[in-house]
């Protein structure tokens, strides 16, 4: 059998490269506050992965809250309904459980698709510059014109009420922040002398691009990523919130729609429960951004 031969340099830059990413990870984890972040995401991705042993459902959708129809308005402790119901009976723990799943897969559709036009975007503009970067940041400064959720919520409006419009109205809504980040990043770091090394030997654009401008580049999207995943969910809410999503729907922004009503009357617990969710994921990635932040980006720290 044939013996692999690693190249003595190739295998010094993947040993920095692993030294590296320990490293980062170190001080990543040495931030009290981001592993706090940490622990809640990973405590609020398990409930949606393991939503189905958690709250078995009890319909042929398991996205469509289970009806308990002589179960109205029932306060938390109840045997079968430990975090209470609504006033159309519907189960709190299990929207609870289940809008877990919901969030997680609305904040990475429309992260991993936004990140993904707004990078090439941005890198287009950026890298070429010209009548491309000029006739693309004209587009971009159309859409960045129009306030966030005013945009999103008009554009689920005509789509018509659907938990997947909502994906795609803030799907079409936020990958203009992600091109305008790595427009800047890449211009900025298509200054740099090693990118003109690499002009002066030969290299291609392409090969320049992908192999010294854009692992140089994408910190700030990492980040702002990170961040995204906690306020998607958020903006979400608020569109589910005004009934722009499936009535019945297993989703927090519906069910405090949902338990509205009852606040009045002291039935605190159908809104207040969902709404606490809402706020602990948009924290834990506000709190792990922010630790990715200044890890990736030494000059916030110094600024602060």
């Amino acid at each position: 059998m044939a013996e692999i031969v690693v190249h003595p340099h190739r295998e010094s830059a993947l040993r920095v490269r692993l030294n590296r990413t320990l490293e980062l990870a170190g001080n990543v984890l040495s931030n009290p506050t981001t592993v706090m972040g940490l622990v809640l995401i990973v405590g609020l991705i398990s409930m949606a992965i393991f939503a189905p042993l958690l709250a078995e459902p009890n319909t042929p959708d398991a996205s469509q809250m289970p009806r308990d129809w002589g179960a109205i308005a029932v306060p938390p402790g109840s045997p079968d309904h430990i975090l209470g119901t609504t006033n159309t009976g519907g189960d709190v723990f299990y929207g609870v459980v289940w809008g877990s799943r919901a969030s997680l897969r609305l904040s990475l559709l429309v992260v991993t698709v936004t990140v993904a036009i707004g990078v090439t975007v941005g890198s287009i503009a950026g890298f070429l510059g010209g009548k491309v970067d000029e006739i693309l940041m004209r587009v971009v400064d159309v859409f960045l014109s129009i306030p966030e959720l005013i945009f999103a919520l008009a554009i689920a409006a005509v789509l018509g009420p659907s938990f997947r419009n909502i994906i795609l109205a803030l799907a079409i809504v936020y990958w203009v922040k992600y091109a305008r980040i790595m427009r800047g990043q890449v211009m900025t770091v298509k200054q740099n002398d090693y990118v003109d090394a690499a002009r002066v030997v030969g290299d291609s654009r392409l090969g320049i691009f992908m192999k010294d401008v854009l692992p140089n580049s994408i910190t700030p999207v990492v980040v702002q990523a990170t961040m995204d995943m906690g306020n998607i969910v958020l903006v979400g809410a608020t569109l589910s919130f005004i009934g722009l999503a499936e009535a019945g729907l297993a989703e927090w922004g519906v069910l405090v729609a949902e338990g509205q009503a009852g606040i009045s009357a002291g039935r605190w617990w159908a809104s207040t429960f969902p709404g606490l969710m809402v706020f602990l994921w948009a924290l834990g990635f506000n709190l792990v951004g922010d630790g990715l932040r200044d890890v990736l980006d030494p000059r916030t720290e110094t600024a602060r």
